[in-house]
C-alpha cells in the first residue's frame, strides 16, 4: 500500500496550494485603514516600552508610568493586553495591598 502514502502526500499538497491561494486573494482584497495601522504601530511602540521597562524586574502599574512617562490608563490598558496575550503574568501584590506587580513571562 505504499501508493496511499503518496496520493496523501499528492493531496496535502494539492490542499496547501488551494489555501496558499486563499490567502493570496484574501490579502489582495483587504483593504487596511491608515488608521488602523497607526493604532498597531503605537500599539507596538507602548508593549516595546513596556516590556523593556519589566526587562528589570518586577513592577507595578505605577513603577511602570514613571520609568516609561506613560500615563496610567495607558500603561493598565497595553498591560492587560499584553497579559491576555501571554506576554506577562502577575506576580504578588504590593505592601499596601492596592497593585500587583508584573513580570515577564518565563520562557519554557
Amino acid at each position: 500500500m505504499p501508493w496511499l502514502n503518496n496520493q496523501s502526500n499528492s493531496n496535502y499538497k494539492i490542499m496547501s496550494e488551494k489555501k496558499r491561494k486563499t490567502i493570496d486573494y484574501i490579502k489582495e482584497k483587504r483593504v487596511v485603514s491608515e488608521e488602523v495601522k497607526e493604532k498597531r504601530k503605537e500599539f507596538v511602540r507602548l508593549k516595546k516600552l513596556i516590556l523593556k521597562a519589566l526587562e528589570a524586574g518586577e513592577k507595578t502599574i505605577p513603577e511602570i508610568a514613571d520609568e516609561t512617562k506613560l500615563p496610567l490608563p495607558v500603561v493598565t490598558y497595553t498591560l492587560m493586553t499584553l497579559r491576555k496575550f501571554g506576554d506577562v503574568d502577575a506576580g504578588e501584590i504590593d505592601d499596601d495591598d492596592e497593585f500587583f506587580y508584573y513580570k515577564l513571562k518565563t520562557k519554557k
